[in-house]
């Protein structure tokens, strides 16, 4: 893919060779991080219990998203501040096995003929965000969990649930007061997670419409 040429959060032209689609997360060996907001009560009892659904407001009947992009994340949820229905943002941690297992159940919204009701897991490509929530040119996945499979994801396909909103919130106050802090810095301060490329076998990817996969022997 050849470079794409966007303005930095300081006005600056860059080259930037990132796919236009691409999975970029907060991984290790075991496990895989993504993000969603949700309201206090749904929030403490779910890092309480560390089980997604352990307050009766999570609904198993609705569509989850879920996504691996914090900057996206703050996006979102406007660093926590946008409502009151995503005031605390919780990082899920999965298995490398079950989000590749999602991603095997999915459909692309973007050019589909849908039907609402086929239980299908849906993925979404919309434009990445820096984490000034300023738009790049290349996007970032969404994946939406649907009520036939959500009750077994929040079941089985969670390992962990810690709350990050003071993390997001933090990052703003830093980002208010120092704007011209950098990328960097703000990873040393904690505040903003090394994420890279999550390959995924090719067969996904095709499903994906993305270009680079995890080449099994």
């Amino acid at each position: 893919m050849a470079p794409v040429t966007h303005q930095t959060t300081r006005g600056q032209a860059s080259q930037s060779t990132t796919p236009f689609r691409q999975i970029r997360a907060h991984f290790d060996d075991e496990t895989i991080t993504v993000y969603q907001a949700y309201n206090a009560a749904i929030a403490e009892a779910a890092v309480s219990a560390q089980k997604l659904d352990a307050s009766p407001n999570f609904k198993l009947t609705r569509m989850t998203w879920i996504k691996p992009s914090w900057a996206w994340m703050l996006y979102r949820a406007g660093y926590s501040y946008k409502d009151r229905g995503q005031e605390r943002i919780l990082a899920i941690k999965m298995t490398h096995a079950g989000f590749v297992d999602l991603l095997r159940q999915s459909v692309l919204t973007h050019g589909s003929d849908l039907d609402k009701g086929d239980g299908r897991v849906r993925v979404q490509w919309d434009p990445e965000r820096d984490v000034r929530l300023e738009k790049l040119p290349y996007r970032s996945i969404q994946i939406g969990i649907p009520a036939g499979i959500c009750g077994g994801w929040v079941a089985e396909g969670i390992s962990g649930i810690e709350d990050v909103t003071a993390r997001a919130r933090e990052l703003k106050r830093v980002l208010a007061e120092r704007p011209d802090v950098g990328d960097d810095e703000l990873m040393v301060l904690g505040l903003v997670p090394a994420e890279k490329e999550f390959l995924v076998p090719e067969d996904v990817g095709d499903i994906l419409g993305i270009g680079s996969f995890l080449k099994i022997d």
